[in-house]
C-alpha cells in the first residue's frame, strides 16, 4: 500500500513538473509576442522636430519673405498663388488633431505635392527634405492632387459648349497664327509609368516602355481646353480619339460648334475644324497636313500654314513637362493615381496660363521678323514622347478631302496668302 502511494505521489509530481514547464514555455512565448508588437520608436526624433526646424517651417518661409523668385523656382508657383491654393484646399484636406498625433498643416501637404510635381523626386528624398515619413507622403500626394482636380478642374479645363466660346478661340488662331476657323490643336503624349501588377503588355507602347496617354485639345494661348487621360500606352492616337467623348459629341452635334461661314475675303462657307497630325482621320471638322510625298507648292504652303497653328499643342506639352518634371520621370504609382497626378498638373498649368500668361514664354517656339522659326527652349530638354501614328482604318471622307483642297487653293490665293509663305516652303 505504501509503495502504491509512493508511485502515485511520484506520478503526481511528474505531472506537476510538466505543467510548470508548459506554463514557462507559454509565458516565454507570450512575452516574445508582446515584445514583437511593442514599437521601439513611434516617431523618429528628427521627424518630430519638423515644426521647429523643418524645411516648410523655416526655409520656405524665408523664401516667401526674402526671395520670391527662388520660392517660385522651388514650387513652380509664386507665394500668392501658393497661398490661394492652400486656402481653397483647406476644407478638403484639413484633418483633426488626435490625442497622440497632430495633423499635418495643409500648407505642408501642398508644398510637398508641388515639389513632387515639379521634380519627380522620390518619396524618400522628400521625406528627408520635409521631415515627413515617406509612406505618409505617398498618400498625401495623391490626396492633394485629387483635391486640386475637385477644386479647379471645372473652372480651368472648360471645354467650350457655346458658339461664342468656340468663335473666341477661332479668332485667337486667326489673329496669332493666320489660320482661320480653327477650334483647337489636338495631339497626344506618353507619360512613362512603372508596369502595374498584372498589367502585361497593356501599357507597353511601341517605343519600348510602359505608359499612360495624355491627349489634349489646346487653344491658341497654350491652354488645355479638353483632356483625355488614362488610356494605356499600347493604344494609338486614333484609337483614343475615336473612343473619346469629345469626338462623339462633335459627331452628334452636341458641342454647338459654329455653322460654316466664309473665310476672310472669301464667299464660300467653310466649316470650323480642329487641326491635328497624320495620326487622325481627315474629316470636315478635323484638318491635317497633306502627305509629304510629291507635294505641290500649294500643298507645301497649306502644310506650312496649318503647322503654325498646330504647333501650339506641342508647345503646350513642352511647357507642361518642363514646369512639372514628374511627367518626365517614370511614375511608380498605380494607374488611377497616375491619372490624378497628370490631371492635377494640367489644372495647375492652365491656372498659370490664365493668371500669368507671359510666364515661361521663353520656352515657346517663336518667329523672328522674317518669320523663321526660333525653337523654344523646351525642345532642348527631355520631353514627353509622341504617340505613334497607326491609322486604324481612318479613311478620309470625300467632303473632308474636298474641303482641304479648297483650303489649299485659298491659302495660295490673294484672299488668304501671307507675304512670306512661299519663301518659307522653298
Amino acid at each position: 500500500m505504501d509503495r502504491q502511494r509512493m508511485e502515485m505521489t511520484n506520478y503526481g509530481l511528474l505531472i506537476h513538473n510538466h505543467i510548470l514547464k508548459l506554463r514557462m514555455l507559454l509565458n516565454r512565448h507570450r512575452h516574445k509576442r508582446i515584445d514583437r508588437r511593442v514599437r521601439t520608436v513611434w516617431v523618429r526624433d528628427w521627424i518630430g522636430r519638423r515644426s521647429a526646424v523643418g524645411f516648410y517651417a523655416q526655409l520656405l518661409d524665408e523664401l516667401r519673405c526674402e526671395d520670391t523668385v527662388s520660392f517660385k523656382n522651388f514650387l513652380r508657383v509664386d507665394p500668392t498663388m501658393f497661398q490661394e491654393i492652400v486656402n481653397r484646399l483647406t476644407p478638403r484636406l484639413q484633418k483633426k488633431d488626435t490625442w497622440y498625433r497632430k495633423a499635418l498643416p495643409v500648407g505642408l501637404k501642398v508644398a510637398i505635392t508641388l515639389r513632387y510635381l515639379a521634380t519627380g523626386d522620390s518619396y524618400h528624398s522628400l521625406m528627408y527634405l520635409f521631415r515627413v515619413p515617406h509612406n505618409t507622403i505617398s498618400n498625401l500626394v495623391v490626396q492633394v492632387c485629387e483635391a486640386i482636380i475637385s477644386e479647379y478642374a471645372e473652372d480651368v479645363i472648360n471645354t467650350p459648349t457655346e458658339e461664342a466660346e468656340w468663335l473666341a478661340i477661332s479668332q485667337e488662331f486667326s489673329d496669332m497664327w493666320q489660320f482661320h476657323h480653327v477650334l483647337g490643336a489636338l495631339d497626344g503624349k506618353h507619360v512613362a509609368i512603372k508596369c502595374p501588377a498584372g498589367g502585361g503588355s497593356k501599357y507597353y507602347n511601341y517605343k519600348g516602355f510602359h505608359s499612360i496617354v495624355l491627349m489634349g485639345l489646346v487653344d491658341a494661348n497654350y491652354k488645355f481646353k479638353w483632356v483625355n487621360v488614362g488610356a494605356p500606352g499600347a493604344c494609338s492616337d486614333a484609337q483614343i480619339w475615336n473612343q473619346s467623348d469629345l469626338k462623339n459629341h462633335i459627331i452628334d452635334e452636341n458641342m454647338h460648334i459654329p455653322k460654316a461661314e466664309p473665310l476672310p475675303n472669301d464667299d464660300k462657307d467653310i466649316p470650323y475644324f480642329i487641326v491635328g497630325d497624320d495620326a487622325f482621320a481627315l474629316r470636315s471638322w478635323l484638318m491635317k497636313p497633306f502627305s509629304r510625298r510629291n507635294m505641290t507648292l500649294e500643298e507645301r504652303v497649306f502644310n506650312y500654314r496649318l503647322s503654325r497653328s498646330r504647333r501650339v499643342v506641342e508647345n503646350a506639352f513642352g511647357i507642361l513637362a518642363n514646369r512639372f518634371q514628374c511627367l518626365l520621370s517614370t511614375l511608380k504609382q498605380e494607374p488611377n493615381n497616375v491619372v490624378s497626378i497628370i490631371l492635377a498638373c494640367v489644372c495647375l498649368h492652365n491656372i498659370m496660363r490664365i493668371r500669368y500668361p507671359g510666364d515661361q514664354n521663353i520656352l515657346l517656339d517663336r518667329e523672328d521678323e522674317n518669320h523663321h522659326l526660333l525653337p523654344g527652349a523646351w525642345r532642348d530638354e527631355t520631353n514627353l514622347k509622341d504617340i505613334d501614328d497607326v491609322q486604324d482604318r481612318n479613311y478620309p471622307s470625300k467632303a473632308a478631302k474636298q474641303q482641304r483642297l479648297y483650303l489649299k487653293h485659298y491659302y495660295s490665293s490673294p484672299a488668304g496668302k501671307v507675304p512670306w509663305q512661299e519663301r518659307m516652303v522653298q
